[in-house]
């Protein structure tokens, strides 16, 4: 009979400690030990080693190791403490900047208990293999090195003579094949073996099996970050983007360094700072009508070193610059390294005002204020902004709208 997974949901920032239960599930010392490893090969960015324990960073998503799944999902201080809200917050915001499909964040809960993101990156991707499996999957020319009957492509001497001395009939050859087995299909197969071992347990186990069923027999291959290069890019291959990203995904994020025991580690990890920012920029692109909006806008500021705000609002002959913050900002001040960074930007991209732009469950903008001791007209703008809609849990997909609001109100 297979095991359950198991599921711990801890906040960013948050510890669990080894030889302790969260909510009757156990955190063994196995599971930190897995976790210490993982940490190590990524440079120790995920999380800090603290006594029989481990302290969150600012990464969010989920790490699946030996039948236990720990979802780690963001949290703005002084708010709900309901995981649920804070998993569809980072499930839609994950959505909004395409690095996930779902048709809307309620769809991914109805009845299936303890669904993670791992759960959901999963469907998605058996969805998009049967779905080539349904159109009809490609065929393409690969070599194969092979005992033949008949004498086709380059004669390989050493091998024919060391595997043919009996059988004369035969032709040890390179040549080439046109069939199913290419290296499109060996990185989906690849990863269906992955999701089939992450999902023993779930609803998805049933379904993994059969979409292997369906899938060609090809040769097993260990892909890395080079083997994603070497996919060819046709016109035949077109329909196979989205499924090889998520298999991108899914390959590269399995630990092999730590899977090399008895436990299988699957880790899928999302900075927040760069999600907040990416979510705002995406926002910000569906609200803008006759505005242009920049992300990854950059200049250099000395020998070759560059600066680059987080996102870059153009209208007419106006430029305004707001640079995201996902923390939580205590009193009311900004620390002085970021209002320096502001002054810069405001300066090199010739704005007249820049935002700090944090996320809160309260809006609150007080206005642009000028640069103390400054002639120019440089304004700084600090923002809290609430990412949800008033009285509810749900994400405000009217955020943009209110940001360029603050911007343009101005020159009218």
């Amino acid at each position: 009979m297979i095991n359950k997974t198991l599921r711990i949901q801890v906040f960013e920032h948050s510890t669990l400690h080894y030889g302790r239960a969260y909510k009757n599930v156990p955190f063994k010392e196995k599971h930190f030990n897995s976790l210490v490893k993982l940490n190590e090969l990524h440079d120790s960015k995920y999380f800090t080693v603290i006594h029989k324990g481990l302290k969150f960073k600012h990464f969010v998503g989920v790490v699946q190791v030996d039948g236990l799944t720990i979802e780690i999902l963001p949290k703005i201080d002084n708010n709900s403490e309901d995981e649920n809200v804070w998993q569809n917050v980072l499930i839609e915001m994950l959505r909004v900047t395409k690095k996930l499909k779902v048709q809307k964040v309620g769809e991914a809960n109805v009845s299936k208990q303890n669904i993670h993101l791992l759960d959901i990156y999963f469907e998605w991707f058996l969805n998009e293999v049967q779905l080539l499996i349904h159109q009809g999957l490609i065929k393409q020319y690969y070599k194969e090195i092979n005992n033949v009957k008949a004498l086709k492509g380059k004669l390989e001497f050493s091998g024919h003579i060391s595997k043919n001395l009996v059988h004369k009939e035969r032709f040890y050859t390179t040549h080439q094949v046109y069939g199913k087995d290419h290296l499109v299909h060996q990185i989906l197969s690849q990863a269906l073996c992955i999701v089939e071992e992450c999902s023993k347990g779930n609803y998805l186990y049933s379904k993994c099996k059969t979409v292997q069923l369906d899938f060609p027999e090809v040769k097993t291959i260990k892909a890395n970050e080079s083997t994603f290069t070497k996919i060819p890019k046709s016109r035949k291959t077109a329909p196979y983007e989205t499924a090889l990203a998520i298999a991108r995904l899914i390959i590269l994020n399995y630990a092999p360094s730590v899977s090399r025991g008895s436990e299988r580690m699957l880790a899928l990890l999302f900075d927040m700072n760069t999600l907040w920012e990416e979510y705002i920029l995406t926002r910000l692109k569906h609200a803008s009508k006759d505005l242009t909006i920049l992300g990854q806008d950059s200049k250099v500021l000395w020998n070759g070193i560059t600066i680059r705000p987080d996102i870059v609002i153009k209208k007419d002959n106006e430029k305004f610059i707001i640079d995201t913050k996902w923390k939580n900002l205590d009193y009311s001040k900004p620390s002085t390294h970021d209002l320096r960074q502001m002054y810069v930007y405001n300066d090199y991209w010739e704005s007249t005002k820049a935002m700090l732009l944090y996320p809160s469950n309260k809006t609150e903008f007080k206005g642009f204020k000028k640069f103390e001791g400054d002639d120019s007209k440089h304004k700084c703008g600090l923002c809290k902004i609430s990412i949800f809609r008033t009285g509810e849990n749900n994400l405000n997909d009217k955020i943009g709208e209110e940001i360029i609001n603050w911007f343009i109100e101005k020159i009218h």
